[in-house]
């Protein structure tokens, strides 16, 4: 693999450790970057025996030289596979989730897959890939274990970008970022904003006393047509900006009444990438993940892209 320096373009960060899942995530990364032109580091965090061992053998005045089982398997992944942009593998130390973010500060993507070595064969999102999803200092890419690796360079074959906007919240650079993967990948952004509608009059219980009556905080379902067609407004008005800059993406904005997470999900099934804002802004700031964005790690069907909110940005 090659050394070529990464220091003046932004890289493609894979974290790998030797699993299966692990390596489907090394694929995914690798399309990518060669769609986006970029380099591609790939990312091992040594075990702590083997962290140890190391230390001990330094000790000793002498350098250490242990086997890397995970720098085999990774080499010939890519050697199988061919390449055409830079790759270079890095060996870290630390736990995995504090020296991951650190090996993707200034990256373009740190992409991971969705569990690693351990854990329970039935979890759909292992510990890492969750604390991961809260602390990334650039977009993470979670690759299901299931997903069909979607390459950059397939086009249309790859799948459509799905992106889920609340056009009050979701903030500027979760948008940019659906439309730039939209445009590198060849293929449509469908936009998808679920509207929760409140009941029915009739569905509402009367309350035991008068003193507890609360009035609905949002017009009853009756009102359902007015409320999604002012949010296909307002969804709109939100995106007309990022298409003016991307006129080549077609665009595909759907406002229905539902559950967000579970029209992510679904859609999910016959997509390429699903894109979803980290979170709300907070007092706690990255300690938070969105209900949305959890759902759709634990129950999406291809790729997941959670994109974090720049600090002190103007949106929430």
């Amino acid at each position: 693999m090659s050394d070529t320096s990464t220091a003046y373009e932004p890289a493609v960060v894979v974290g790998v450790d030797g699993s299966e899942h692990s390596l489907r995530a090394l694929e995914w990364a690798l399309s990518a970057a060669e769609g986006l032109g970029a380099p591609l580091v790939v990312a091992h965090v040594r075990s702590e025996a083997l962290q140890l061992g190391a230390a001990r053998i330094a000790s000793l005045g002498t350098a250490p030289e242990l086997p890397d089982t995970v720098a085999r398997g990774v080499r010939a992944v890519v050697e199988e596979r061919g390449h055409r942009v830079p790759v270079r593998y890095d060996s870290l130390d630390g736990s995995v989730t504090d020296a991951l973010p650190a090996a993707a500060r200034g990256a373009r993507l740190l992409v991971t897959g969705s569990r690693g070595h351990g854990g329970f064969a039935s979890l759909l999102l292992g510990s890492t890939s969750r604390t991961l999803a809260m602390t990334a200092p650039c977009p993470l890419v979670v690759v299901p274990h299931e997903a069909r690796a979607a390459a950059l360079e397939d086009g249309a074959g790859a799948g459509r970008v799905l992106l889920g906007l609340h056009p009050e919240e979701t903030p500027d650079e979760v948008v940019a970022f659906a439309f730039e993967a939209a445009h590198h990948r060849g293929v449509p952004l469908e936009v998808v904003t679920a509207l929760r509608l409140p009941p029915p009059q009739g569905a509402l219980l009367a309350a035991p006393s008068p003193a507890l009556q609360v009035p609905p905080p949002l017009p009853l379902a009756g009102d359902a047509e007015e409320l999604l067609t002012e949010e296909e407004r307002e969804q709109a008005e939100r995106l007309r900006p990022f298409a003016a800059r991307r006129p080549g993406v077609e665009l595909v904005r759907v406002v229905v009444p539902g559950d967000a997470a579970g029209r992510l999900v679904e859609g999910s099934r016959d997509a390429g990438l699903v894109v979803v804002g980290r979170h709300h802004r907070h007092r706690l700031g990255s300690l938070l993940i969105g209900s949305v964005a959890h759902a759709v790690l634990h129950h999406a069907h291809c790729p997941v892209a959670v994109v974090p909110p720049a600090p002190g940005g103007p949106r929430a």
